[in-house]
């Protein structure tokens, strides 16, 4: 894919690597589509990126709510006439212990903590995934889908929610790259490891320290190295189906 010919839309842009991948890829030449529930957080984006020269529209969207999914694909279409790209970043964090025993008290995981993180981690990378291949088919239009997985999908304690979104959508991107790949859509899954995004500064420092012990390069990631990865799926064009991690070589 020719990056500076493209329409990336990416959501979760008002923060974090959503932002940083927006930075990225303003700066590669391709016109933005940015989403985000957050209006302020879009606006420090598109900022951004305009001082890049980079065309940038934004588009406030609750990525759990299918008619204004679907009403935004059908508006990024109409705005720029073409969709080549869709990086499905928007992501949420609330951990907790399945259950935890405190004397004869049992806390238990509320069932609303484990809905809320696969409704916008995993709900929200079905819809958004969705609506943009049919805008992608539906205009002819090659591309390649990017999923924002985790390195906590082969499981971690206290992230039953997390780490069971995080599995899932590396597995849509697998099963979308043998679906789409007869309409010339690629897609793929990032599984970055601990980054440096205000998500990480939610952990205790304690927690944080003992990741970065476990991390072999001794130091947790920057989010512009996880965009550079985002940068060389899309113009690998041989690049499907697989999740790339971007850990330092932590495994867990």
């Amino acid at each position: 894919m020719d990056i500076r010919q493209s329409t990336i839309a990416i959501t979760g842009a008002g923060q974090g690597l959503g932002q940083m991948i927006a930075i990225c890829l303003a700066r590669a030449g391709a016109d933005l589509a940015l989403l985000d529930i957050d209006p302020e957080g879009l606006a420090a984006t598109q900022r951004q990126c305009h001082m890049l020269s980079a065309k940038a529209l934004i588009y406030q969207v609750n990525v759990t709510d299918e008619n204004q999914v679907e009403a935004v694909f059908e508006q990024i279409m109409g705005d720029f006439g073409r969709l080549n790209g869709l990086i499905n970043n928007a992501g949420i964090l609330h951990d907790g212990m399945l259950v935890k025993a405190k004397g004869d008290d049992i806390e238990k995981m509320p069932l609303s903590q484990f809905q809320n993180v696969m409704a916008v981690n995993c709900t929200g990378t079905f819809l958004c995934g969705r609506e943009a291949a049919l805008q992608m088919i539906q205009a002819d239009c090659e591309g390649a889908i990017i999923n924002i997985s985790s390195i906590a999908r082969a499981g971690n304690a206290g992230q039953s929610n997390y780490a069971a979104s995080k599995a899932a959508v590396a597995t849509m991107a697998v099963c979308w790259a043998k679906e789409l790949a007869r309409y010339g859509i690629r897609a793929a899954a990032i599984a970055p490891g601990v980054i440096d995004t205000s998500m990480a500064k939610q952990l205790k420092p304690e927690a944080i320290e003992r990741l970065q012990a476990m991390i072999p390069l001794g130091r947790i990631g920057k989010p512009s190295e996880v965009a550079e990865a985002v940068k060389f799926i899309l113009k690998s064009d041989y690049f499907t189906g697989r999740v790339l991690e971007v850990d330092g070589g932590m495994r867990m």
